[in-house]
């Protein structure tokens, strides 16, 4: 059991939950880290405090005006594609019209998880959103296995690049069109708190600096290499296979209920500092969705009156609304402190681990 620390000033509370996040901040240092963090950035599951309607509703904008931009990136390089028979620029091409149809069943999960919960789905239709991650896992897998095909047929069947300056000038606005939609769908994924939307922010951008690579393929055939543009496929083909790790990773995660250990510390530190908790036995903290959903034990004292039980528990409540971003829901459960045994005895053979 945690116990309980009280403090006369009520400012301690928030520098210490200050100093909490800054502990747990990520850091980087260095060229190779920015690269890193680029293509694949850390991110701690935090997010901030707006409500489920607004987070819906800039979920759905950030999804539509994506959808255009890359629409009309993927259309730019279609044409160009056309007159040029690049298998590094169709590549792309193929990678970025993945993109803009992983936003569809994104967009559908974020208007299922508009509707309330019912009897058959208590907590709700919020999963549906990480039931789209796997779509977007999944587009991700099918443009590496198109571009890597293409690039090995080119390989056996080597063409120079018809018009490589064109080409050239569509691997730059692709770039440019990725990366505009990656930040966008980044920065509202974390503020949301929504992972699939951060693991599409995440293929957009790694599309984007792949992009950069048809670039390398237009130079080579410039400078007379007949296999710089099934080689440069090849290097998207196994950059897409990169973000397919990284997108896997993430969604897995989040549907086997992976939590930031920051989210339970701030949960346990709000919990900390309201009158009448004595101490705390157990914090879990689950994403469903991009919502929250917390149940915690925590301990009374013994003699407490029922009415008065209660107004301490929603008093926690009420303080983790106000404090914990994107939070639905808070359950708390009230135990007696333990000056008279075990209060749990009854049931705790129930919960003997099964390992050690």
């Amino acid at each position: 059991m945690t116990m309980r620390h009280d403090h006369d000033d009520p400012r301690h509370g928030d520098e210490a939950d200050r100093h909490l996040h800054e502990h747990h901040e990520h850091h980087e240092h260095g060229l190779f880290d920015a690269i890193r963090q680029l293509v694949a950035p850390h991110n701690h599951d935090h997010a901030e405090l707006i409500d489920s309607a607004t987070a819906t509703r800039e979920g759905l904008r950030t999804l539509g005006v994506s959808l255009g931009g890359l629409g009309a990136t993927a259309l730019l390089q279609v044409a160009v594609l056309a007159i040029s028979g690049s298998v590094a620029l169709l590549a792309d091409t193929v990678h970025n019209v993945s993109d803009a149809l992983t936003a569809i069943p994104i967009a559908i999960a974020f208007w299922l998880g508009r509707r309330p919960p019912n009897r058959r789905y208590a907590y709700g239709y919020g999963r549906a959103e990480d039931l789209a991650g796997i779509f977007v896992v999944v587009m991700i897998a099918i443009s590496a296995v198109v571009a890597g095909w293409q690039a090995a047929q080119r390989l056996v069947d080597p063409h120079l690049l018809r018009h490589p300056a064109w080409v050239a000038v569509a691997g730059l606005i692709g770039f440019a069109g990725n990366e505009l939609v990656a930040i966008y769908r980044i920065r509202t994924g974390r503020r949301i708190g929504s992972a699939a939307l951060v693991a599409d922010g995440l293929h957009a951008r790694t599309d984007g600096l792949t992009s950069l690579a048809v670039v390398g393929a237009a130079a080579g055939t410039i400078a007379g290499w007949t296999y710089a543009d099934p080689l440069i496929g090849l290097a998207i083909s196994a950059a897409i296979l990169n973000v397919l790790r990284h997108a896997t990773r993430h969604i897995y995660r989040r549907l086997m209920d992976h939590t930031d250990p920051v989210a339970v510390g701030r949960v346990e530190h709000q919990l900390h500092h309201i009158d009448g908790i004595h101490g705390i036995d157990r914090v879990r903290v689950r994403w469903v969705g991009h919502q929250l959903h917390v149940d915690a034990d925590v301990v009374l004292e013994a003699h407490v009156e029922l009415a008065r039980a209660h107004d301490i528990l929603e008093d926690a409540r009420h303080r983790l609304f106000h404090t914990i971003p994107r939070l639905a829901d808070a359950l708390l459960h009230a135990s007696p402190t333990h000056e008279a045994g075990d209060p749990h005895a009854t049931t705790r053979h129930h919960f003997v681990a099964c390992c050690p």
